[in-house]
C-alpha cells in the first residue's frame, strides 16, 4: 500500500508542476519583444518599401491601423488568464491552433508528421545507447585497473570531449562527401532515398538505416560516456559493499554475489536517467536535426522559435514536458522495482 500510495503521490505531483511549467512558458511569449503581432507588422512594412506607397508615414499608419486587428486575430487582445485557459482548455494545449508561419497546418498537424521520424532516430539510439553501455561498463567494473580498463577509459573520454555538433560534422566532412578527396559513403542528408518503384520492407529498412547511421552514432555519443563510467563505478561500490562480501563468505560463488546481487543494484543510477532519455525519443535533438537536415521534432522547435510561431513552439513544448514528467514517473517506478528496500512511508 505503501508504493500504491507513492505512485499516487507522484502522478498527483505530476499536474501542478505541468500547469507551472505551461504558465511561465505561455506568460514569456506574451511579454516578450518580437512576437508574431511585431513580425507580421516588419513585413508589411517591408511589403510597402517595395511597392508604390513607400513613405514612413504610410508604413506608420499601417502599424496602428492593423496592430489591434492582428491581436485580435492572435487572440492577444484578450487577459492574460483568458488567453492562457482558452490556449490550454478550448484549444487542447494549443495543438489546435493554426502555425503562423503555415496557416494552412494546426500545431499539432505539423508536429503528427514530424513525430515517427524522431520516434525512430530517439527509440533506436536509446535501445542502444544501454545495449552497449551496460555490458561496456560491466567489463570496465570486472577488468578495473587492466589494460582493456585503460584502453576503453581513453575511448570514453575522447567521445565525451567531442561535442555532438562537432562530430555531426566532422562526420559529416568524411564520409559524405562534403570534402574532396574523402569518402562518400553515407547520403549527406534526409532519412530515406527517392525511390522510383515501390520498395520492399527490408529494401526501406536498409535505406532508413543507411541513412540514420551517423545521426545515431551523434546520438549515441552524447550520453555513451556518462552512462559507461555511471555503470562501472556502481558496480564496482556494489561489489565492494559488505553484502557481496558476506554472500562469498557463506560458500556463494564470486559470480553469484555480482550477477544475482551486486548487478541488480547497480542498475539504480541508471534507472534515473530513463527519463530524460525518454524525453529526448519524443523531443528530438535540434543540432544533429539540424546538420543533417532531418525533418524531425528537433528541428521543427528550432524553426518555430526563430520564426517566432509560438503556436508551435508552446505545442511542442508542452508535449516536451508531458514526454518528461512521464519519463520522470517512470523512473521512479523503475527505481523502486529494481530496489524494494526503499521506504515509501512517511515519517
Amino acid at each position: 500500500m505503501d508504493k500504491l500510495a507513492y505512485i499516487i503521490r507522484r502522478v498527483l505531483l505530476v499536474i501542478p508542476t505541468f500547469i507551472g511549467i505551461t504558465i511561465v512558458c505561455f506568460s514569456l511569449t506574451r511579454f516578450l519583444p518580437g512576437g508574431p503581432v511585431e513580425m507580421r507588422l516588419l513585413k508589411m512594412r517591408g511589403m510597402g518599401a517595395e511597392g508604390a506607397r513607400t513613405s514612413q508615414t504610410i508604413g506608420a499608419n499601417v502599424t496602428e491601423e492593423y496592430r489591434k486587428e492582428l491581436e485580435k486575430q492572435f487572440g492577444f487582445d484578450k487577459p492574460i488568464y483568458e488567453q492562457y485557459y482558452n490556449w490550454l482548455i478550448t484549444n487542447c494545449m494549443g495543438m489546435n491552433l493554426p502555425s503562423y508561419d503555415y496557416p494552412n497546418k494546426t500545431a499539432w498537424q505539423l508536429i503528427k508528421s514530424r513525430i515517427p521520424i524522431s520516434i525512430w532516430f530517439g527509440l533506436t539510439a536509446f535501445i542502444l545507447t544501454y545495449l552497449i553501455c551496460i555490458p561496456l561498463g560491466i567489463l570496465k567494473a570486472l577488468n578495473h585497473r587492466h589494460i582493456f580498463d585503460a584502453f576503453s577509459s581513453l575511448v570514453v573520454f575522447i567521445a565525451y570531449a567531442i561535442p555532438s555538433f562537432a562530430l555531426g560534422m566532422a562526420l559529416k566532412a568524411i564520409f559524405c562527401g562534403s570534402v574532396e578527396g574523402l569518402w562518400d559513403v553515407f547520403p549527406i542528408a534526409g532519412v530515406s532515398s527517392d525511390f522510383d518503384f515501390e520498395p520492399t520492407f527490408w529494401e526501406w529498412f536498409l535505406d532508413r538505416s543507411w541513412h540514420m547511421f551517423l545521426p545515431i552514432c551523434c546520438y549515441v555519443a552524447g550520453s555513451f560516456a556518462m552512462l559507461t563510467l555511471l555503470m562501472k563505478n556502481s558496480l564496482l561500490d556494489q561489489i565492494s559493499a559488505d553484502y557481496v562480501r558476506t554472500v562469498i563468505a557463506k560458500g556463494g560463488s564470486r559470480c553469484r554475489a555480482i550477477w544475482v546481487h551486486a548487478f541488480r543494484n547497480s542498475l539504480i543510477p541508471l534507472a534515473t536517467g530513463i527519463g530524460s532519455m525518454i524525453g529526448l525519443i519524443f523531443a528530438g535533438s535540434i543540432i544533429i536535426e539540424s546538420i543533417f537536415e532531418i525533418p524531425g521534432m528537433g528541428r521543427l522547435s528550432w524553426d518555430a522559435l526563430v520564426g517566432r510561431d509560438y503556436s508551435v513552439f508552446l505545442a511542442l513544448l508542452t508535449l516536451t514536458a508531458s514526454f518528461q514528467l512521464i519519463g520522470n514517473l517512470i523512473s521512479d517506478v523503475l527505481y523502486m522495482v529494481i530496489d524494494p528496500r526503499i521506504d515509501f512511508s512517511r515519517k
